[in-house]
């Protein structure tokens, strides 16, 4: 009989490593793979979409952080069999010490505490995974595991109307106060944006209001709505992250959809975009934004199409869910998981 493999999440919201974490259940699944999904109860949306794409599921109690800590030890000690892939620090640290292990880390730790605590979350693990380069030159023996997306049908490209996207937190981590301005300075485009604020503190968001208070009525707000969706109103879509990201999905999604994009030079961004992505601006910096996004707005529809056929052969051979099984299947053969 195969090894069942347990996937342990960090948080129980759908955030990006939760996405990941639902992603590789399918990828093993689709192998032929046991599969249980563990995350906190409250609230149930991992739980939900694990379950959604066919794995079983185990909810831990979780009243506060370190209740969930202690309880999701415990169950490790006395229940599981098989490998642990734990998705996010919490997990990790949570299981520190014990056998058969996989840390898988969605972003880099941000402060002294977190680096400390991936030094014993680590401790008797099998691997330790990051989903770019640029994150596991980071992180001492760490091996890539390149995240992937689900396939974002291209999008059918009308003539251009002048509609700059952008999808994320509403927050000046992520740039959304730098495309608002580089959209203020020319009175024919417009910003279409895709989010929220939840998490967000408030003084990441007060920029971002003013910012986008400034174009009034040439903002139009989605809010949290799917790739697609999203997609489907934008003519160029704009990734302009301050921090260093440690992959970008909604990149890779746009490569997908045949989206045109530009990035920022933060973290992993470039490297996801590929060598040779035409529109890459400096990050933080709101003119040099405005220049590229100038750039990609007047580029020809035969350029566009060049860039766009690229960019969708690029995530067909790393991002597309038959390269995540393909990473999946040759990690757990890696693992000598039978």
């Amino acid at each position: 009989m195969a090894e069942r493999v347990h996937l342990a999440a960090n948080n129980a919201d759908l955030g990006g490593g939760e996405q990941v974490l639902v992603r590789t259940a399918a990828a093993l699944l689709a192998l032929g793979r046991p599969v249980t999904v563990v995350a906190p109860d409250r609230p149930t949306d991992v739980l939900d979409a694990a379950s959604a794409v066919g794995a079983e599921v185990v909810a831990i109690r979780a009243d506060g952080r370190r209740d969930h800590l202690r309880r999701l030890r415990a169950w490790d000690r006395a229940r599981r069999d098989g490998l642990l892939w734990c998705h996010g620090l919490v997990p990790s640290l949570a299981t520190a010490g014990h056998r058969r292990r996989v840390v898988h880390l969605h972003q880099l730790p941000r402060s002294r505490a977190q680096w400390a605590a991936l030094a014993v979350a680590r401790r008797g693990s099998e691997r330790v995974l990051t989903p770019s380069a640029y994150l596991a030159g980071k992180v001492r023996g760490a091996q890539v595991l390149a995240n992937w997306t689900d396939d974002v049908a291209p999008v059918a490209r009308p003539a251009a109307r002048g509609r700059v996207g952008f999808m994320g937190r509403f927050a000046t981590d992520k740039g959304l106060d730098l495309v608002a301005t580089a959209v203020a300075g020319s009175p024919t485009t417009s910003l279409v944006v895709a989010g929220d604020d939840r998490w967000v503190p408030a003084e990441q968001l007060a920029p971002v209001d003013s910012a986008l208070a400034v174009l009034g009525d040439r903002v139009r707000r989605l809010g949290r709505v799917d790739p697609r969706a999203f997609f489907d109103e934008v003519d160029l879509a704009v990734f302009p992250s301050r921090v260093a990201e440690s992959f970008g999905l909604v990149v890779a999604e746009a490569m997908a959809a045949e989206v045109p994009f530009v990035v920022s030079d933060a973290g992993a961004l470039p490297e996801v975009a590929g060598p040779g992505h035409p529109w890459v601006a400096r990050s933080g910096d709101a003119d040099d934004l405005a220049r590229v996004v100038r750039e990609a707005l007047a580029a020809t529809p035969e350029e566009v199409r060049d860039v766009t056929d690229r960019a969708r052969a690029r995530w067909q051979e790393h991002y597309s869910p038959q390269a995540g099984r393909l990473r999946v299947d040759r990690l757990l053969s890696d693992l000598g998981v039978t």
